[in-house]
C-alpha cells in the first residue's frame, strides 16, 4: 500500500512538473504587439534558426512561396484599416506570405491565415501583395524576426530578418486625414475631462 502511495505521489509530481515545463521547440511561437495609430498590429510567427544552414536559395528557394516563419502560417491583425506598403487593407487578420528573390521580396497578405506552412496556400485568397527590396545585413541574424518600429505617432515599419537578409514594408493609416481629426476631438476630450477633474479636486 505504501509503494502503491508512493508511486501515486511520485506520478502526481511529475504531471505538476510537465504542466510548468515543456520541450523547448525548435522553432518557438513569438507574438509582438506594438500600438499603431489609433489601434494596434500584432504578428503571430515561428522562428526558425539558421542553424549553419544556407536560407534563402536553398532551405527557402527562390521563386517559391513561403510561409515567413515557420510551422503555422504567420498571422498579422490590423486594428484599423491601413495602408500596407502603398496598398490599402482593411483591418482584420491575414496570413503573411513571402515569394523572394535575391533582391526583392513579394510579400503577400492573404485571406487564409490559419493554414500549416504554405502548403495549402491559394493565390486567389490573395488581398494585396508589395515588392520590397531586400538589404544585407551587416550581422547575421540566426533566428528569424519580425519586428514593428514606430516611425512616429501614426507610422512604422514592419521589419522582417533572417540569415543576412533584411526587408521592411512601410505602414501608415488608410485614412490619414480622418486619423488626424479624430486625434485632435480624442485630445479635446481628455481636455475637457482633465479640466473637470481638476475642478473638482
Amino acid at each position: 500500500m505504501k509503494k502503491l502511495l508512493f508511486a501515486v505521489c511520485i506520478s502526481a509530481s511529475a504531471l505538476s512538473f510537465a504542466q510548468d515545463y515543456s520541450v523547448p521547440a525548435a522553432s518557438p511561437r513569438q507574438k509582438v504587439e506594438q500600438q499603431f495609430s489609433m489601434s494596434k498590429v500584432s504578428v503571430d510567427y515561428g522562428r526558425p534558426g539558421v542553424k549553419g544552414r544556407k536560407i534563402f536559395g536553398e532551405l527557402v528557394p527562390y521563386g517559391q512561396v513561403w510561409r515567413a516563419g515557420a510551422n503555422s502560417s504567420t498571422k498579422i491583425t490590423f486594428g484599423q484599416s491601413v495602408n500596407f506598403g502603398g496598398k490599402i487593407v482593411a483591418a482584420g487578420t491575414y496570413g503573411l506570405f513571402i515569394v523572394p528573390t535575391e533582391k526583392e521580396w513579394k510579400v503577400i497578405l492573404n485571406k487564409d491565415f490559419q493554414q500549416w506552412g504554405a502548403y495549402t496556400y491559394d493565390p486567389k485568397q490573395d488581398v494585396v501583395d508589395v515588392m520590397v527590396p531586400v538589404n544585407k545585413l551587416a550581422d547575421k541574424q540566426e533566428w528569424f524576426e519580425i519586428t514593428l518600429n514606430p516611425t512616429d505617432e501614426n507610422s512604422g515599419n514592419l521589419v522582417i530578418k533572417w540569415d543576412t537578409a533584411q526587408a521592411e514594408i512601410a505602414l501608415k493609416p488608410a485614412k490619414p486625414d480622418t486619423v488626424t481629426k479624430i486625434a485632435e476631438k480624442l485630445k479635446e476630450i481628455k481636455k475637457i475631462e482633465s479640466d473637470a477633474a481638476k475642478a473638482k479636486g
